[in-house]
């Protein structure tokens, strides 16, 4: 019954937060349902593409879910859950939402352009290099951390090929590669044989019925560097197709996935309370210390989906600005899919609750598994075809989201490192001469990401996964700070954003601060391996910008406050 009243409660919760919180803030800014989006007024078929609503829903939704609102509040149900439901439902109506509606609204009233554009707007060019730089590194650690997720997910010992008796990995691996054939097909009969929307998505889900009828039964063997060099080439690949090939309709078609992975959770909770097949038991509150260190600043760097993670900022920013067909539509799209992906970390945080003996005693290979079992659990016993038949499915959910955060943080790579080498009157590669030129063509951005991103994704999950945590949130703190400058730029109310944009940076700069005091020390006693060495780097190189566009921040600020007076 506990877990009834949790999810009762985060849905009624996140249900007034968006409906009260996110009306205000749309009223506040000025959405206008009658300004053209980037998306019509520079239509290029390639990245500029108006999306229907629907469309666009499950690409954003899906980029910003990918496995992050699973692993983030999994692991940080050490802490007891009522810190992890908090944190979900606050972060996720007055930090996360903020930020990603914030982050939407300010890129389609900067022709779909970046946050790093914004921040040129009101910060400066110098700002702006500091920003990109900052960025790129944290989505390398995106590329890292998912490409590590998904290899795991997949990987078999040895062997090449399809078999017939499959393994869950193996199920899982051949569902996700057929999943990317129908969306394939999916993009190429609604955007060039013109069929409908309800027809193709009728098509579509009837499709991933068939695709998974054939994972059940016949799977894909690859080892685990194997699948990392073809998550590689499949990467490179799809960051560079126009958008509506393969990004729109995927996300699309995955979105479904998504949506019937939480509405089965759903039924499964409900039938728990009263069946009492299985049980919530993570205590209330464990303490302020854990495995994972102190609830501040842990907590916060941990769960980062499930309540604010800059990673969104960029999807706003870099994406869904260049498909959002009316201003109308972006706060469902933005505010709507945080608030949602709160809701899938409360699930997520239920469905441990219910194996959590296990999970603590390590029976699970990380999260997603843990998950999965978790949700399989409420329905049938382990070992059953029931169980079996959930648990791949709900593996293969994951798996598919961390593809989709995988190449979209690709694309979204490959604009920032282009923006880093153009001058402010090139619009692209083109523009440029002589080496510019060529450090701004999209194919050397997007190689330097997925091979840097690959070999960082071989080391293991947990050498990558707090500091991108770390790194994740301190871009969610500079993305609050450069819209909160560019709305006061622009004389609207900002006032909103000073709270969460301070406790941000601060969190995720003191987490920053001791992964780099660990590290020293640990080298200091010889026991450094180069994974180590690499956090280390990684983690002082982003306290450093981190802080200087802090310095460039402050600045800013003064100087609106000055003029404001003056005024």
């Amino acid at each position: 019954m506990t877990a009834i009243l949790i999810i009762v409660a985060a849905i009624v919760l996140l249900l007034i937060g968006y409906v009260g919180y996110g009306s205000w803030l749309a009223k506040q800014w000025g959405i206008d349902p009658k300004k053209s989006t980037p998306a019509v007024e520079m239509e290029d078929g390639v990245d500029y593409v108006a999306a229907k609503p629907a469309v666009l829903m499950g690409h954003h939704f899906s980029s910003i879910a990918g496995a992050g609102p699973i692993n983030g509040p999994i692991q940080a149900a050490v802490f007891g859950w009522v810190p992890v439901f908090l944190w979900c439902i606050i972060g996720g109506i007055f930090f996360g939402g903020l930020q990603d509606f914030g982050s939407l609204f300010a890129s389609i009233r900067h022709k779909g352009k970046s946050v790093g554009e914004i921040i040129r707007d009101s910060m400066g060019r110098r700002a702006q290099r500091l920003f990109t730089i900052f960025a790129l590194l944290v989505l390398i650690l995106v590329i890292a951390s998912f490409v590590n997720v998904v290899a795991g997910t997949f990987m078999s010992e040895s062997g090449f090929g399809v078999t017939g008796s499959p393994s869950g990995n193996q199920t899982t691996a051949m569902i996700s590669l057929l999943f990317i054939v129908l969306a394939v097909i999916y993009g190429y009969i609604t955007n060039r044989l013109g069929v409908g929307t309800l027809p193709a998505t009728i098509g579509g889900i009837i499709g991933i019925v068939a695709i998974v009828i054939i994972g059940l039964n016949f799977g894909f063997v690859m080892t685990r560097t194997e699948w990392i060099v073809f998550i590689g080439v499949y990467i490179a690949v799809a960051s560079l197709v126009p958008v509506w090939i393969l990004l729109q309709p995927r996300d699309y078609l995955s979105s479904f996935l998504l949506y019937g992975m939480m509405i089965l959770a759903l039924l499964g909770i409900f039938v728990c309370g009263f069946t009492g097949r299985a049980s919530f038991n993570i205590p209330a509150f464990t303490g302020w210390n854990t495995s994972i260190g102190t609830l501040f600043p842990a907590l916060f760097i941990t769960v980062a989906c499930g309540a604010c993670s800059g990673f969104h900022s960029l999807i706003a920013t870099g994406t869904s600005s260049k498909q959002l067909d009316n201003e109308k539509n972006a706060k469902p799209i933005a505010y709507g899919s945080m608030l949602i992906e709160s809701a899938l970390g409360i699930v997520a945080l239920i469905a441990v609750g219910m194996v959590f003996d296990k999970y603590t005693g390590g029976a699970f290979g990380g999260p997603p598994a843990a998950f999965a079992a978790g949700i399989a659990t409420m329905f049938s016993d382990e070992g059953s075809s029931a169980y079996n038949t959930i648990y791949a499915l709900l593996t293969l959910a994951v798996s598919v989201f961390a593809l989709t955060s995988l190449d979209t943080g690709t694309r979204l790579g490959r604009f920032l490192f282009s923006e880093l080498f153009l001058k402010e009157d090139e619009k692209t590669w083109k523009d440029a001469t002589g080496v510019r030129k060529f450090l701004a063509h999209p194919l050397v951005g997007t190689t330097f990401l997925v091979v840097i991103g690959c070999i960082l994704g071989g080391l293991s999950l947990s050498q990558i996964w707090g500091l991108f945590g770390a790194a994740n949130q301190l871009l969610a703190g500079i993305a609050l700070m450069a819209v909160c400058a560019w709305l006061g730029q622009a004389g609207k109310n900002n006032k909103m954003f000073y709270v969460p944009m301070v406790f941000m940076l601060a969190a995720t700069l003191c987490s920053l601060l001791i992964t780099v005091k660990n590290k020293i020390v640990m080298i200091g006693a010889g026991q450094a391996l180069w994974g180590d060495w690499f956090q280390l780097i990684f983690a002082a190189a982003m306290a450093i910008l981190a802080l200087f566009l802090v310095a460039e921040g402050v600045q800013t600020f003064k100087k609106q406050k000055q003029a404001k007076a003056s005024a």
